[in-house]
């Protein structure tokens, strides 16, 4: 049963015919005293809460019935509702332990869509081995058997089917983008698109035009009409990557449609509908970010209703055998070696490092000690030597040794060296640093390194 709490007999009246006409069994009492009998007499699935009764509008009574809510039933899943103008109030709401809000007036779908995937997200999780999830689900592209990964792919399992906003944490290379494919490929939206945007590399004066798009004679250069990326991901699902790095105002623009779920089109005024699952990734800490006044919180709590942190490589060494192997796997017919191996000792010395650059630092140092070895046989020898103190030229650039440069600047590092080496070719390219097309061209676009479009 859901309860509807609210003193607005007109509000009340409309959630209960949506909610029945829907299938779903719901009640409304207009008070708190009301409220709180309802739930200990018949405890309910879930909760939708207005914030204001009566003519206090400051959403105190709202707060005061939220916290009891909690000290009676702490895991019961309770949806806010408040005005566009309270959504600090309903931040307040969200850090006493409610599960998400919505605003005034709503939108029918979106308040289904929320009561839905709370209810889905209550059931209870069933521990498994790695061979029932792989029958369970499409987990085919993420090897890892550590527990940490092994609860991770419990939880992609059991929120995929939902509408719910997810939010992965990690770091660079821990393999973000390839939990969000997951997400995708295990959902109800499988068969409709996967946007992947690359937020840090969109400037602030384009960033509407990207995610929005525009029509012809919007602005001085634009020449023809352009889809926007949430255009493109209607009924699929929208991949916002590095979301850490967008700067505050296109924060504001991107939380209204979050939010709304409406945009409208730069140089139209025509409102535009998107329904499309929302999957961020971000390497940097939002909570201290939100903290020092540089991320919203109020998009925090929107884009994180599942937040998923992968742990580093260094965190589950137990994993780094079963990524090599894969590795080796398919660089032996990349380059035409079936014989080629790695030796127990040089795994076990892999197991070792640090890898600060993650799944993609090693998938990278397994390929580079495949180009340089002349024997099939990796042994310790082959790997350390591309970790050697000593500087390494690439191009124009030095690149020092290990510890004396940050992620960042190894990572522009060797794009520049692959794209030297296989003369500009991004599909060769990409497949020597281990990454996708689009992920390659979403690094050249960040780094501003000249490329030819044509030369793929």
């Amino acid at each position: 049963m859901i309860l509807i709490i609210d003193d607005d007999i007109a509000v009340r009246t409309s959630l209960l015919l949506l909610l029945q006409q829907a299938g779903y069994e719901a009640a409304g009492v207009s008070t708190p005293e009301e409220a709180l009998l309802s739930i200990r007499a018949n405890p309910p699935a879930l909760v939708l809460l207005d914030l204001n009764f009566s003519i206090d509008t400051s959403g105190k009574e709202g707060m005061t019935l939220l916290k009891q809510i909690r000290q009676q039933q702490a895991a019961l899943p309770v949806i806010l509702i408040t005005g566009w103008g309270s959504i600090a109030l309903a931040v307040q709401g969200m850090k006493l332990g409610a599960n998400d809000f919505i605003s005034k007036p709503w939108n029918n779908d979106n308040i289904l869509q929320s009561v839905k995937t709370l209810l889905q997200l209550q059931h209870k999780t069933t521990h498994h081995t790695r061979k029932q999830l792989d029958g369970l689900y499409n987990f085919q592209h993420i090897i890892g058997e550590d527990p940490k990964m092994m609860d991770i792919l419990e939880t992609i399992g059991r929120v995929a089917a939902t509408d719910a906003s997810i939010l992965i944490m990690g770091e660079s290379g821990t393999g973000k983008e390839l939990i969000a494919e997951a997400i995708h490929q295990n959902s109800t939206r499988r068969n409709k698109p996967f946007i992947k945007v690359n937020l840090g590399g969109i400037s602030t004066s384009l960033f509407e035009s990207e995610m929005f798009g525009h029509v012809r004679g919007a602005f001085t250069d634009a020449r023809y009409d352009r889809t926007g990326r949430f255009e493109m991901a209607h009924k699929g699902t929208i991949f916002l990557d590095e979301i850490g790095d967008l700067d505050s105002s296109s924060q504001v623009k991107l939380l209204r449609v979050l939010q709304d779920r409406t945009y409208e089109v730069l140089g139209s005024s025509r409102t535009k509908v998107v329904d499309t699952r929302v999957v961020c990734a971000t390497n940097k800490n939002l909570h201290e970010m939100v903290a020092l006044g540089t991320f919203r919180e109020d998009l925090l709590y929107r884009i994180n209703l599942i937040t998923i942190r992968l742990p580093a490589l260094r965190e589950r060494p137990k994993d780094i055998p079963l990524l090599v192997n894969g590795f080796i796997h398919n660089l032996r017919e990349m380059y035409s070696r079936p014989a080629l191996n790695v030796t127990s000792d040089a795994m076990k010395w892999l197991q070792q490092l640090p890898l600060p650059g993650n799944i993609r630092q090693l998938k990278n140092l397994v390929e580079r000690a495949i180009l340089v070895s002349k024997t099939d046989q990796l042994d310790t020898a082959a790997f350390r030597s591309q970790l050697e103190l000593s500087p390494v030229k690439t191009g124009n650039i030095q690149l020092p040794g290990v510890g004396t440069i940050t992620l960042e600047e190894l990572e522009v590092g060797m794009i520049r060296k692959a794209m030297m080496f296989h003369h500009n070719k991004i599909a060769k390219a990409a497949v020597s640093l281990g990454i996708t097309r689009s992920a390659l061209y979403r690094r050249l676009d960040k780094y501003n390194i000249p490329y030819d479009e044509t030369s793929d």
